[in-house]
């Protein structure tokens, strides 16, 4: 088997294939020979080696990935539900990049008959990340407004199509004007494009009131104008800070990261009592052994894929050995929807 291997932490040179072993199943495991491989922002942070838990759980060196599609090569004398020759699509804590993965049958999901392998790969990561930060950690009811930044990515993508499923208003963000046709099509109600408008004014136009939900991944720029236009009961979610790190080069601007960290806002609780309003955070990395968040939220996830209310938004694949470029591409804030690689 051929894994993507990084050894300390860097750019795009730091991507390295090499051969192991062949994989072997404990008695609890499948091992899936890799059709396609879901590329997220996370990793790479975990290539700059600033992503958390892959600094606590694992170190150097590393494989990332957090999912994948493919075919059951084998099965454990205790695996009751895949048998070899199942297609399947699943997540991984780290390990994707590889042409085999090993995983326990809770983190493993038959493929559904519509969706390709590419899509398969491109599905699991985004859709529970946004499952979660909407259904899962707070109440959400029909007519409230959310507010998307980076509406066309993955996380972004599928927040907007999870929010018209359940009757919340969406008003979606993009960076450029390229964008603002796919995120219509998913049915966001109100599309920003920031590159020509003035952000803050068009969400004020939509929600004078303010947003009862807003989902930031940008940090520093965008983070504290959106906990601004909070509507009393409003909750503003950060799970990632794009806007601190590069779109080009493939290294770290150490300067300009301290300076943004230390520019992240703060929020007193006092304050947000008064206002009525919450940060709420999470990472589903550090919730992986939460086994029933994840059958909970691939359970309703795949059966709305089936029933034609959720779709794989747009999928662009680069061959195993072209990762540097895929990187390269995610980094750029150019992409839209989600990056795969074919190995």
């Amino acid at each position: 088997m051929k894994k993507i291997v990084i050894d300390k932490a860097g750019d795009y040179r730091q991507l390295k294939i090499k051969t192991f072993p062949d994989l072997t199943p404990d008695e609890n495991e499948i091992v899936v020979e890799t059709k396609a491989i879901g590329i997220n922002y996370a990793d790479i942070i975990v290539r700059w080696g600033l992503y958390e838990s892959a600094k606590q759980m694992v170190g150097w060196p590393i494989t990332p990935g957090f999912e994948f599609s493919g075919v059951v090569k084998a099965v454990g004398s205790k695996v009751t539900k895949f048998k070899i020759g199942d297609k399947v699509l699943g997540v991984s804590l780290f390990n994707s990049y590889a042409t085999e993965v090993k995983v326990t049958e809770d983190y493993l999901y038959l493929l559904p008959h519509k969706m390709s392998f590419e899509e398969g790969a491109a599905f699991p990561a985004v859709f529970l990340t946004a499952y979660h930060a909407l259904f899962q950690i707070v109440v959400v009811r029909p007519g409230m407004i959310a507010l998307i930044h980076s509406a066309a990515g993955g996380v972004g993508s599928s927040l907007v199509q999870l929010c018209k499923i359940f009757g919340i208003h969406s008003i979606g963000v993009v960076g450029s004007s390229h964008k603002v046709d796919f995120v219509k099509e998913l049915g966001c109600d109100f599309v920003i494009d920031k590159s020509k408008e003035v952000l803050w004014e068009k969400v004020k136009s939509f929600a004078p009131n303010g947003v009862d939900l807003a989902y930031d991944a940008n940090g520093v720029e965008t983070l504290k104008e959106s906990y601004n236009h909070l509507a009393p009961c409003g909750k503003l979610f950060f799970y990632g800070a794009h806007s601190m790190f590069p779109k080009t080069g493939g290294k770290v601007n150490w300067a300009k990261l301290v300076k943004d960290y230390l520019r992240t806002p703060s929020f007193n609780p006092l304050n947000m009592s008064h206002l009525n309003r919450s940060l709420i955070t999470f990472n589903l990395s550090f919730l992986f052994d939460k086994r029933e968040i994840f059958s909970e939220a691939m359970e309703n996830l795949l059966k709305w894929y089936d029933e034609g209310k959720l779709k794989v938004s747009a999928v662009k694949s680069y061959s195993f050995n072209d990762v540097a470029s895929a990187h390269k591409e995610l980094e750029s804030g150019k992409s839209v929807g989600k990056i795969i690689l074919i190995p």
